[in-house]
């Protein structure tokens, strides 16, 4: 009865159209006041517990920060032009390119619709220009955005080891891999469609080019190293180096780039201008930014919109732990784990059962709900099955990735259809030849965990703790 009023009274405010953070939180809420004797007090505790006690959730709004500092900041620009000059002269380049600037992308914002808006606004109508067809261009779009939540640093990753408290930093060496090897099928499905249906490419702009555009485009892709290669190299935590990560990111786009912020405009040297005085300006420009930083309109909306996501996931993670916490109280998980282990089914039936349950969640959650409510139930059956918690992590967030391209709540398919002003039905149908192939990349994922494992595993190795 009391797993029964737990979930029906939850997909019944869903259903309702009740936001997800205050449905799993009444429905928590209403399970401990029918059948716990845990007190309304311990429900306030709790909300507050379940992020206080997770240093690990600290990072996500940093991330979430950096984040909108770079998609503001022409960061994407940057990258999409390094990625034409790259790999635009291949058959098909142009599509290729858009999938490396979202790798890229992905790598320094950490966020699938962030992705997808701040490449798709660019890539979609110069791919449109050069002769692709808008389908194809906005489907590329859409599922390369995807890769957000693969590749490191990953908000959803970082959900995923609070809610089972895993380290998050073997989570993101997880991620690395299986995100390059989903980009590479990607430009390869793009390569094989290029040649069939002759798809225009564009001639190669010579090594001078691309080293110029790749130095413009280093800014922000040093973020990559710095937060990456302070976590693998054991130097910072993921919070510590998402920290700096938002730190770094205020600088590149407000000093560096300055595209937004109290410099925009301004050229670190003009026309004939004499070397030093072009310093002594730009000292002085600079101390003059610091000071009108706090109150600079462009900054302190990309603030806001920073703390809007942050505060919106943060309510979402901490009902979804109050939740978690009447299934552990109660011992549904447990109960589940033992029944699954009973039937005795072995892990690659099991994994089958989870791919399906996470494929039709993903169709009507969104997929920080998914692995919080979610990770604490299928997390012990997995441990009692000798799967790896780290492999059913990234099971998961392939998943998630599948999630955000299947209706009605695909957060990428509405990107995209705000980029092209076409509807929703259009979008899913141009996505609909990639979603097979990410599908086929989910039995890759999910039936050979060394892709996900080779590379913490040899970490650890090198550190000399195996």
């Amino acid at each position: 009865m009391t797993v029964a009023t737990l979930f029906l009274s939850l997909f019944l405010c869903m259903l309702l159209g009740m936001p997800i953070a205050i449905a799993l939180g009444f429905s928590s809420m209403l399970t401990i006041l029918l059948f716990s004797n845990d007190s309304l007090a311990s429900v306030a505790l709790k909300l507050y517990a379940s992020t206080a006690e997770h240093y690990t959730l600290l990072a996500i709004p940093f991330f979430i920060l950096s984040s909108a500092f770079l998609s503001t900041g022409g960061v994407a620009r940057r990258i999409i032009d390094f990625a034409m000059d790259s790999v635009g002269h291949i058959r098909g380049g142009l599509a290729m390119a858009s999938v490396m600037a979202c790798m890229l992308f992905a790598a320094v914002s950490g966020s699938s619709p962030a992705t997808v808006a701040a490449i798709g606004s660019i890539v979609i109508v110069g791919m449109v220009r050069a002769g692709y067809p808008e389908k194809f261009a906005a489907g590329v779009i859409t599922t390369s955005g995807t890769l957000g939540i693969l590749i490191p640093p990953s908000i959803v990753m970082l959900v995923y080891a609070a809610a089972t408290e895993v380290s998050a930093a073997r989570m993101f060496m997880a991620g690395l891999i299986p995100g390059l090897l989903m980009g590479f099928l990607l430009m390869l499905a793009i390569y094989i469609v290029a040649r069939w249906k002759n798809l225009p490419s564009r001639p190669f702009p010579g090594v001078k080019l691309l080293l110029k555009s790749s130095a413009k485009a280093m800014g922000g892709l040093a973020l990559i190293f710095i937060v990456l290669g302070s976590i693998y190299g054991g130097v910072a935590s993921p919070t510590e180096a998402a920290a700096v990560a938002c730190v770094y990111a205020y600088l590149i786009a407000v000093y560096g780039y300055r595209d937004i912020g109290p410099m925009k405009g301004i050229a670190w040297r003009n026309p004939g201008e004499n070397l030093l005085k072009a310093c002594g300006r730009n000292v002085w420009f600079s101390l003059l930014t610091l000071i009108k930083t706090p109150v600079d309109r462009e900054i302190r909306q990309v603030v806001r919109d920073g703390a809007k996501v942050s505060i919106m996931l943060l309510f979402i993670i901490a009902n979804a732990m109050l939740f978690a916490h009447v299934l552990t109280t109660e011992r549904i998980p447990h109960v589940i784990a033992e029944t699954i282990v009973g039937w005795g089914l072995p892990a690659w039936g099991f994994l089958i059962i989870v791919n399906l349950l996470l494929l039709a969640a993903g169709n009507f959650m969104e997929p920080s709900a998914i692995l919080l409510i979610m990770a604490p139930i299928l997390f012990p059956i997995a441990t009692q099955l000798g799967i790896d918690p780290i492999h059913l992590g990234i099971i998961m967030v392939v998943n998630m990735e599948i999630g955000m391209l299947t209706p009605p709540v695909g957060l990428n398919l509405f990107v995209t259809a705000g980029i092209t002003g076409r509807s929703i039905g259009w979008v899913i149908h141009s996505c609909l030849p990639w979603l097979l192939l990410l599908l086929g990349f989910l039995v890759l994922i999910t039936y050979v965990p060394q892709i996900s494992l080779f590379l913490p595993e040899y970490l650890d190795a090198l550190q000399g703790y195996k």
